[in-house]
């Protein structure tokens, strides 16, 4: 149910609930009635959205997350490097979610939020899920649920999103070039687990202006450092 409502900001009803989970009427309200006793679930005007509790739940489960620690010390110094915001990312039902960000000092920059969940097409720590996770189930992906177009720059055709997938295994990166936002690019790469699985992402947000496309790869190299330290540290061989 606290799924269900995450994807619907403006709430829903007890009824849409019931409907949507297949349930009776009586039990939604009774689990949404128990969730709002706990803070969980909130009511306005009829419509249950997700309760302030959550916030704090949510935060608890960041801050207990080995990667985080382990990363936080590295996004300061890409930031550092590159004085751009920089962002960590892990793979959450077929999305990537923002985990941690560190901001670039600039007044004018890209904004990234902790707990933001962006589409794996569009966004360059997706892109990476997308290649090294589910590059060979991704037709099926493709099929179930068509690709959203954010930009003009977004690829939504399956032959174009396949052309990309084996760029970015080629090249060990991936790209956001204005397919989320027009005016914003991105730049990512993989992280490793010991066992040789890819298990994050990190990567760069900057504004076009101050990342132009020649110099996406100077970036990238500093991106793909950066996760290969994170790598290094959570056991990873090759990194070593």
């Amino acid at each position: 149910m606290l799924k269900l409502l995450r994807g619907h900001p403006r709430g829903l009803k007890a009824a849409d609930l019931a409907r949507a989970l297949g349930i009776p009427v009586t039990t939604a309200m009774r689990i949404t009635a128990t969730l709002q006793l706990e803070g969980l679930v909130q009511k306005s005007e009829g419509r249950y959205g997700l309760g302030s509790v959550l916030i704090h739940l949510g935060n608890a489960a960041l801050a207990g997350t080995d990667i985080r620690k382990i990363a936080l010390p590295i996004l300061q110094n890409l930031t550092a490097e590159s004085d751009e915001t920089s962002h960590l990312a892990i793979p959450c039902e077929e999305r990537s979610l923002i985990i941690a960000v560190q901001d670039s000092p600039h007044p004018l920059r890209a904004a990234t939020a902790t707990g933001f969940m962006t589409d794996l097409h569009s966004s360059s720590t997706g892109k990476i899920f997308l290649a090294y996770l589910h590059n060979k189930r991704f037709a099926q992906f493709h099929e179930r649920e068509a690709p959203f177009r954010h930009t003009s720059h977004t690829l939504t055709k399956r032959a174009d999103l396949e052309r990309e997938i084996a760029v970015i295994r080629k090249r060990g990166y991936s790209v956001d070039n204005e397919e989320c936002h027009i005016g914003v690019r991105c730049v990512a790469a993989p992280i490793y687990s010991s066992s040789g699985n890819v298990v994050a992402s990190i990567g760069i947000t900057a504004a076009a202006v101050r990342l132009p496309e020649k110099q996406i790869p100077e970036l990238a190299a500093k991106v793909k450092a950066a996760a290969a330290e994170v790598s290094q540290l959570l056991g990873h061989p090759e990194a070593a």
